[in-house]
């Protein structure tokens, strides 16, 4: 099942957008993607202020699974309403934002489940098995921070955390607030590969990404004005923005001497 609210468009894009990604026809790689079918349910929550339409890989991502839910919004009574179906969220685990580290936890696995005191469950494979889905919420960490408390029924799914074995494929376009910070597609891939043991989700996944990723490069080198191009978009919350503050102090101070 693939639901997904369209994203505002671009009013100034002089360019037509893909009607399934959403993305300008020069960054599309949705062709040719076939929906797998996944045994573990996918939702990602969307953020409304999150409108990278150029880098965001949320559409992307559910367009490579069958059984995936994008939603874009602040808040929602319930998981069943998000999915639109009945849904247990003790049966559902949510990539947790929390400050604990899988790589500190256990760091010898990809993906570890975790209690409401960030310690390691005791029962990994058991609840890992058991999953029925999993959300990820799509957006800036302070998005998917005001996501995360603004949705009560999340603190009933489980909590899991991902141990990737490099930083994100981003590199320099985006600059992360912690050094496992991937993006909806790499989570997603990573998430329902491993629970499923199947490998080749991941390299499905990743090799999309991959693609967007080159495009967006040479489209870059080629128009200086393309998104992000002089400014890529910080997505470290309050950090960021304490840091621009600072800037604008310190320059005003020069101008004043």
């Amino acid at each position: 099942m693939l639901l997904m609210t369209d994203a505002p468009r671009d009013a100034e894009g002089p360019e037509a957008e893909c009607p399934r990604c959403g993305k300008q026809l020069s960054l599309c790689v949705c062709e040719g993607i076939e929906p797998i079918d996944n045994k573990v349910a996918l939702l990602i929550l969307q953020h409304p202020q999150e409108q990278d339409k150029s880098l965001g890989t949320a559409r992307l991502t559910a367009l490579h699974f069958a059984n995936a839910t994008l939603k874009v919004g602040l808040s929602w009574a319930s998981l069943a309403k998000a999915l639109g179906q009945p849904a247990d969220p003790h049966a559902w685990a949510i990539l947790y934002l929390g400050s604990a580290r899988a790589a500190a936890l256990a760091p010898d696995v990809d993906i570890v489940a975790i209690n409401k005191k960030g310690e390691v469950e005791p029962q990994q494979q058991g609840i890992l098995r058991g999953l029925e889905g999993v959300v990820l919420l799509d957006g800036s960490w302070s998005q998917a921070k005001a996501l995360w408390w603004r949705n009560p029924w999340m603190l009933k799914c489980r909590r899991i955390l991902l141990n990737p074995a490099r930083p994100s494929r981003y590199g320099k376009l985006r600059r992360e607030p912690r050094s496992d910070g991937l993006s909806t597609i790499e989570s997603a891939a990573m998430l329902i590969s491993r629970l499923e043991k199947r490998a080749e989700i991941e390299t499905a996944l990743l090799a999309s990404f991959d693609r967007l990723l080159v495009r967006y490069r040479a489209l870059q080198s080629a128009s200086p004005t393309l998104e992000h191009a002089k400014h890529p978009r910080m997505r470290k919350g309050h950090a960021s923005r304490n840091r621009s503050q600072n800037d604008r102090r310190a320059k005003a101070m020069r101008r004043r001497r």
